[in-house]
């Protein structure tokens, strides 16, 4: 993989790590101002998704904003890169990506989402937001349904 891909290059061993490493970040926050400028700058960080990568079929349905998630690999191992014109989706983005990309089928399968709860979430985010989210986690678990 090129320096310059947009795939989410996995930093924690496993998903489950991975989740773990995010509430600890999260619970270093006293407030949601923090928190919610936290999330931006995660967004910000996101590998750039190419303007080619932007089309209907990546696009993310069910969210407000404009949401696109990329993937490749198989069963074995999968990576995925994605993009927001929303910065707080994006940071939200960027923690599923940071959680599912270079997983394997299998992993992602196995792997609930139990960050969203334990960091306060489910309780800050607007509907939208949260249906959003639950559509990008949707379509990350398609694909890992579709390459097993």
């Amino acid at each position: 993989m090129s320096e310059n891909s947009p795939f989410v290059q996995p930093v924690e061993p496993s998903a489950e790590a991975a989740q773990d490493a995010i509430i600890d970040e999260f619970s270093t926050f006293s407030d949601w101002a923090e928190r919610y400028q936290y999330l931006i700058d995660l967004g910000r960080r996101l590998p750039p998704l190419p303007a080619d990568a932007r089309t209907e079929a990546n696009r993310i349905t069910g969210c407000q904003s404009m949401v696109w998630i990329v993937h490749d690999g198989d069963a074995a191992r999968l990576d995925f890169g994605g993009a927001s014109d929303s910065a707080i989706v994006a940071g939200l983005a960027a923690l599923l990506l940071r959680v599912y990309s270079g997983r394997s089928a299998a992993e992602i399968l196995e792997t609930e989402p139990r960050f969203v709860e334990a960091i306060g979430l489910s309780a800050h985010l607007s509907p939208t937001r949260s249906g959003g989210l639950a559509s990008m986690l949707r379509r990350i678990r398609e694909i890992a349904i579709a390459t097993r």
